[in-house]
């Protein structure tokens, strides 16, 4: 430094292009405090004029911005609606991954935002296994039990996903993905290969940011040097997954406490019914407040509340309904999962009014009745169809524009998740502005 600074006095001494500038430097008298501040700036005009003319001398090129590293790209992959709300309910972790206990997975099923928490709980390995402890038999499962058992218990992100497939299943969908799991084809299903879940999740992982797969040769190998399942698992920078084996609530549930139990296609179709009752019967219950039935209105509100209408045709349909409900008798539980139930069958209820209607035409209410019957092998309530074609029928005519019907349910079957993204950040903030311009036209 002391050498830079000579240098850089002696320079601005000889420079002869800057003639007034070193004559008022020799010529004034100041104190050692702005003689140290001369001393700092010629320090700094020195040092770049060296570092400039050793850069030119080489021909090299300086950069301001590297290239990001293969590790950067993968923390910068967009993350999908169900994995930022995953990461917003799981309110305990272990080992570096975070899980959902059964209650942050209601919630998130059915509300809006997780409650109050100041933050995440860090699990030990005593608790995990008090955790698997608590964890009741399959034999022992009810409508109840994720309620029951609130905090006292473990679900993983892949496990959350394979909880919300569950709950858009059709009663037909049951074996489907009983039979997906059992790999060897002989009806039942043991914990190895209830784990395939979680090498799918790894794979995908890594092929959404462009990292080589692990072959099945490999993984072979793997297999016959005594490497469990979790072998495949991978790290991400998210906490959703981690190389470690825990013993999760449906693993200990499914598969018992030391994991040797097989699970049989009953005992899996009983567990996915309970799901959807749980489920449908909390959201039933925060409109009902203690009532045998929930108002005509309460069953609109909950058939729209995962729709993204705007608010002024969100009224519309409310309104509407109002006008037309004569006899507010109330609508049952029963009929609630009933027509939920049907929901679970749209797709084939879109394919069947395709078949039954021609050039797209509205339908009445005994097209709509049959259609149903044919999809699900139940009849709705004949209120709950009158209830719904006086929530859509747009003209007051007795017909429904199933094409309208259609777009709106599979929001509230999905349950927002299809366009959930777009109600987020910068999106939501030009819808906000949007909005806002078109009501102050």
């Amino acid at each position: 430094m002391a050498t830079l600074c000579r240098t850089s006095g002696k320079l601005l001494g000889k420079v002869q292009f800057l003639p007034v500038c070193s004559r008022n430097f020799s010529s004034v008298k100041c104190n050692r405090y702005y003689k140290n501040v001369w001393k700092t700036c010629a320090c700094v005009l020195g040092g770049g004029m060296v570092l400039y003319a050793a850069s030119y001398k080489r021909g090299g090129t300086v950069y301001a911005l590297k290239a990001k590293q293969p590790d950067e790209l993968a923390k910068s992959v967009k993350l999908t609606s169900r994995e930022r709300r995953f990461i917003k309910f799981a309110s305990v972790e272990f080992g570096g991954q975070l899980y959902m206990t059964p209650q942050d997975f209601l919630e998130s099923v059915v509300e809006q935002e997780p409650r109050p928490r100041l933050k995440r709980r860090i699990l030990t390995a005593k608790e995990i296994d008090q955790l698997r402890d608590a964890v009741p038999p399959l034999k022992k499962g009810s409508p109840q039990m994720f309620r029951n058992m609130r905090d006292k218990g473990i679900i993983s992100y892949t496990e959350y996903l394979f909880l919300l497939s569950i709950l858009t299943k059709p009663t037909s969908g049951f074996q489907i993905a009983f039979n997906m799991f059992d790999t060897d084809g002989n009806q039942r299903v043991d914990k190895n290969e209830f784990l395939v879940m979680e090498k799918i999740f790894s794979y995908a992982w890594r092929g959404k940011r462009g990292m080589p797969e692990q072959g099945a040769a490999e993984g072979a190998a793997e297999g016959a040097a005594g490497g469990g399942p979790h072998d495949n698992y991978i790290n991400d920078e998210q906490g959703l997954q981690r190389r470690h084996n825990v013993d999760t609530l449906l693993q200990v549930h499914f598969f018992g406490k030391k994991g040797t139990n097989d699970l049989k296609f009953e005992g899996f179709r009983q567990f996915m019914e309970n799901l959807q009752t749980e489920v449908l019967e909390l959201e039933f219950h925060e409109f009902s407040k203690g009532h045998e039935t929930i108002s005509e209105v309460d069953f609109a509100k909950i058939l729209l509340r995962y729709t993204y209408l705007d608010t002024d045709e969100y009224d519309m349909y409310l309104d509407r309904l109002l006008d037309r409900v004569r006899d507010e008798r109330g609508i049952t539980f029963d009929e609630f999962r009933t027509f939920c139930q049907f929901l679970n069958n749209l797709e084939d209820f879109t394919i069947a009014m395709r078949m039954y209607t021609l050039a797209d035409h509205p339908i009445s209410k005994d097209e709509f009745h049959r259609a149903v019957r044919i999809c699900t092998g139940q009849a709705q309530s004949p209120h709950v169809v009158r209830t719904v074609f006086a929530i859509f029928d747009a003209d007051g005519d007795g017909l429904l524009s199933y094409k309208e019907f259609i777009a709106i349910m599979k929001d509230r079957l999905h349950r927002g998740f299809k366009s959930y993204a777009k109600n987020e950040g910068w999106e939501a903030f030009k819808s906000c502005v949007k909005q806002e311009m078109k009501s102050s036209v």
